[in-house]
């Protein structure tokens, strides 16, 4: 297994590629990274995570995974833990947990997947359900697992108390649901926060997608529930946005000191938000991510200049 050092040499070799300052170079070999509590049990997460979605999932599905290895192997020995996936994000589950095996950092990663075998317009078979639960415990190789949420609100009165139980039992420590679409369907989100005893949710936020902010991220302080933060990048969308633009010097105050640290930053710097998940299948991409947790985050102001600086961008495509 690469060691710290190994990839801080190598990420300094490869400066064409990403560039991180000495300054953050030295914190992550000394793991600074930000954490945040988790608000039921005040457990501290680092603040920067890893998804396992697009790139990620698309490279699970091949012969070659060794970037994966790499990008796992990132994440852990410069301070990140947790690790966002779902059966539903292809082969990333198997996958990740074989490596996470082979490298000998299972019991290092904070675990975060999902169930839902609810069809549309059907409702979920509970067999199934524990089935694919099952499944995500053989594919980790653990018998503990750290969050467990139902994915996008999938048949709740049937899955979650599923998995309601397999935490009262010990087996899972958090449970939760997701939603990533926007607009609407957020009541449906916002109602499961007050029905359910929820540890975490999960949300798609960024900086051109700031609409959780409005309801769903001040009902998630009000309750005690955690937050994961997915797609901070909107996908493509801000990279296309942004084009070849250097981040405006002002960003550099705050510690953004590439365009993936500017959007982790931001997502990051609401209070509701425990930890932010960008997915990514680039080692080099993973350390660029992880300086996001370094440093502080911007304030109020700095926030709504952020905002105002990416709304007066050309939109995506």
């Amino acid at each position: 297994m690469l060691t710290r050092r190994d990839w801080l040499r190598t990420t300094a070799a490869a400066g064409a590629a990403v560039t991180l300052s000495p300054d953050i170079l030295r914190a992550l070999e000394r793991q600074e990274m930000m954490t945040r509590a988790i608000p039921s049990t005040g457990e501290q997460v680092p603040i920067v995570g890893l998804g396992s979605s697009a790139t990620f999932q698309r490279v699970a599905r091949g012969d070659d995974v060794t970037q994966l290895r790499n990008v796992l192997s990132a994440l852990v020995e410069n301070g990140g833990t947790v690790f966002d996936t779902a059966p539903s994000y292809g082969t990333s589950e198997e996958v990740a947990g074989r490596l996470a095996g082979e490298l000998g950092i299972t019991d290092r990663i904070f675990w975060a997947t999902k169930v839902n075998v609810a069809r549309r317009g059907g409702g979920a078979d509970p067999a199934a359900a524990r089935t694919q639960i099952e499944n995500s415990f053989e594919y980790f190789g653990v018998d503990e697992m750290e969050l467990m949420q139902v994915h996008n609100l999938g048949d709740l009165p049937v899955q979650m108390p599923i998995i309601q139980e397999l935490k009262a039992e010990g087996r899972i420590r958090y449970i939760g649901t997701t939603l990533t679409p926007r607009g609407p369907q957020y009541q449906g989100l916002m109602q499961a926060m007050r029905d359910y005893p929820l540890d975490f949710i999960g949300v798609d936020y960024a900086v051109d997608n700031t609409d959780a902010a409005d309801e769903v991220l001040p009902l998630a302080q009000e309750r005690g529930i955690g937050v994961l933060v997915y797609v901070p990048f909107g996908r493509t969308r801000l990279w296309n946005r942004v084009g070849d633009r250097e981040v405006p010097d002002w960003a550099r105050e705050f510690g953004a000191n590439s365009w993936a640290q500017f959007f982790i930053k931001f997502a990051a710097a609401h209070p509701a938000v425990t930890c932010v998940t960008p997915a990514t299948s680039n080692p080099e991409h993973m350390l660029d991510n992880l300086g996001a947790g370094l440093g502080r985050m911007p304030n109020e102001e700095e926030q709504q200049r952020m905002v105002e600086y990416v709304d007066a961008l050309p939109s995506a495509g």
